[in-house]
C-alpha cells in the first residue's frame, strides 16, 4: 500500500535534468551579452544624455555601437579597485562572525535539508552604522559611492563574472550536493542557469544565501544614502522624492533581512541554481540597477506637490503591506493549519503531497482565502504596486528609471511561468484544482 501510495504523489524532478534547444542557448547568450551591455547603457545615458535612454540609444546608433561603447565605457580606478575588495572582505567577515538564529531551507529535490545562519540583520545594521559613524566623523565622504560609481560599475561586473566561471568550475569539479545538479547539455545554458543548486565551501558556507543577500542586498540601500549625500552636497538639500525613495526602499531592504529565514523558501533560493544569472544578478544588476532611481535624482531632481508626495508614500506602503500580509497569510496557515483565520474566516487550502528523489513523501497546502484567494502570486502583484511607487517618483520625462518597472513586469511574468511549471510538476492535479478556484495569476479579476 505504501508503495501505490508513493506512486501516486509527483515526483519532484525540477532542476534534476533539463534539455537546452538550440533556441535556448542562443537566447541565453544574448542575456549574457545584452544584461551588462544594459547596466553600462544605462550609465552613459545618466552621465552623457541627461538620463535619457532613447538618447544614448540615438547615439548608439548614429556612432555605430563598437565605437560608441569604445568612447563611453567606464573605466576602473586602483581607489575602485582597493574599495570594492574591502567591501567583498567586509561582508564575509560579517557574514562569518555575526551571531544569527540557525534556519533551515526547503528540502531538495535530491532530499538535502541544509541549514543557515540567518544574521544579514545584523551585518546590515553593523555596515551602516559604520558609514554613518564614519561620515558623521569626517573619516568619509558619505557620497564617495555616488562619485566613485563608474570605476564600481566596473569591477561588479568583472566580480559577477567571476563569480559565474568559479560556480561553473566547482559545480563540474567539485560539487557540494552532486544529487542536486542540473545539467542542460549545453556549457552556455548551464554557465547562465547553473549546475548546482547549493554550492558550499565546507558545511555551513553558503555561496547562494551570501550572494542573495551580501553584498548586494545590503549595499542598495547604503548607495541610496550615498546618491542622496550627492544630491546634498550638489543642490543644497534632498528633495522630497529621493527621501520618498529611500524610506521605501530601506524598508524592503530592512524586512528582506528582519524576515531572511523565510526567504530561504522563496524560489531564488529553493529551486534556482547558483549560476551567472544569481552570481552576476545579485552582485552586479541589483546594486545597480534597482538603485536607478537613486542615480536619476540626484543628478535629474523631480519635485513632488504634498498630494503627489502623499500618494506616493501611502501607494508604495500598501504595496509593502500586501507583499507582507500575504506571506504572513501563507506562512501561518501552514504552521496552523487547524486553527487558522485569514480576514476574519477560516482559512480555506486544498491538501497535496509530493515526492524526492530519496522516496520520501511530504505534505503540504495551497492557500485558497486571503490574497491567495485572489491571485495565485499575490505577492508578485506586491512588487509591481511597489516598483510603481518607486519609479514615480522621478517623474515621466525619461523612460531609464521605470527600465527597473518595465524589467519587474518581464521578471515576474516569467517567474510565474516558471513557478506555474514547477508547482504543476511537484502537486499535479492537485494544482490543476487550484488553478480552477484561483482563476487569475497575479492580478485579481484581472490577469
Amino acid at each position: 500500500m505504501a508503495t501505490d501510495t508513493a506512486k501516486q504523489v509527483p515526483f519532484v524532478n525540477w532542476g534534476i535534468s533539463s534539455t537546452a534547444s538550440k533556441r535556448n542557448t542562443i537566447g541565453v547568450l544574448g542575456l549574457i551579452i545584452g544584461c551588462p551591455t544594459l547596466v553600462i547603457l544605462n550609465w552613459i545615458a545618466l552621465e552623457q544624455y541627461r538620463g535619457s535612454l532613447t538618447g544614448a540609444i540615438r547615439a548608439a546608433f548614429s556612432q555605430g555601437p563598437i565605437r560608441f561603447l569604445v568612447h563611453n565605457l567606464p573605466r576602473p580606478t586602483v581607489v575602485t579597485f582597493a574599495g570594492y575588495v574591502a567591501w567583498l572582505l567586509l561582508q564575509t567577515l560579517l557574514y562569518g562572525v555575526l551571531p544569527g538564529a540557525k534556519a533551515f531551507g526547503q528540502r531538495t529535490p535530491g532530499g538535502n535539508l541544509l541549514s543557515y545562519t540567518t544574521n544579514g540583520l545584523a551585518a546590515w545594521a553593523v555596515t551602516h552604522i559604520l558609514f554613518l559613524s564614519a561620515s558623521v566623523l569626517g573619516l568619509i565622504d558619505p557620497a564617495m559611492i555616488a562619485k566613485h560609481w563608474e570605476g564600481l560599475l566596473v569591477m561588479v561586473n568583472v566580480y559577477g563574472f567571476f563569480l559565474g566561471f568559479l560556480a561553473q568550475i566547482k559545480a563540474y569539479w567539485f560539487p557540494s550536493h552532486p544529487e542536486d545538479r542540473k545539467f542542460s547539455g549545453s556549457w552556455i545554458s548551464d554557465f547562465w542557469a547553473g549546475v548546482e543548486l547549493n554550492p558550499r565551501f565546507g558545511e555551513y558556507w553558503d555561496f547562494k544565501f551570501f550572494h542573495n543577500g551580501r553584498p548586494g542586498i545590503v549595499a542598495w540601500s547604503l548607495i541610496g544614502l550615498s546618491w542622496a549625500a550627492y544630491q546634498y552636497q550638489t543642490l543644497g538639500h534632498v528633495t522630497e522624492s529621493m527621501l520618498i525613495v529611500l524610506i521605501l526602499q530601506t524598508t524592503y531592504v530592512v524586512d528582506f533581512f528582519y524576515n531572511e529565514d523565510w526567504y530561504l523558501r522563496t524560489i531564488d533560493i529553493s529551486h534556482d541554481h547558483f549560476g551567472l544569472m544569481l552570481a552576476w544578478g545579485d552582485s552586479t544588476f541589483l546594486p545597480t540597477f534597482y538603485t536607478l532611481q537613486f542615480q536619476y535624482l540626484a543628478r535629474y531632481p523631480t519635485y513632488l506637490t504634498p498630494i503627489q508626495a502623499a500618494a506616493l508614500v501611502a501607494l508604495g506602503f500598501f504595496g509593502y503591506a500586501i507583499f507582507r500580509e500575504s506571506n504572513y497569510q501563507r506562512d501561518h496557515v501552514r504552521t496552523n493549519p487547524d486553527s487558522a483565520r485569514i480576514w476574519g474566516r477560516k482559512a480555506t487550502f486544498i491538501t497535496c503531497s509530493y515526492r524526492t528523489a530519496d522516496g520520501k513523501v511530504h505534505d503540504t497546502l495551497l492557500l485558497t482565502s486571503g490574497w491567495w484567494g485572489l491571485a495565485r502570486h499575490s505577492n508578485y502583484l506586491a512588487d509591481l504596486v511597489q516598483t510603481w511607487a518607486w519609479c514615480a517618483t522621478c517623474g515621466f520625462k525619461n523612460i531609464l528609471p521605470w527600465s527597473y518597472f518595465i524589467y519587474m513586469c518581464i521578471l515576474l511574468y516569467h517567474r510565474s511561468q516558471r513557478d506555474e511549471r514547477r508547482c504543476r510538476n511537484k502537486y499535479g492535479e492537485k494544482w490543476e484544482e487550484y488553478c480552477r478556484v484561483v482563476p487569475y495569476r497575479i492580478i485579481p479579476f484581472v490577469y
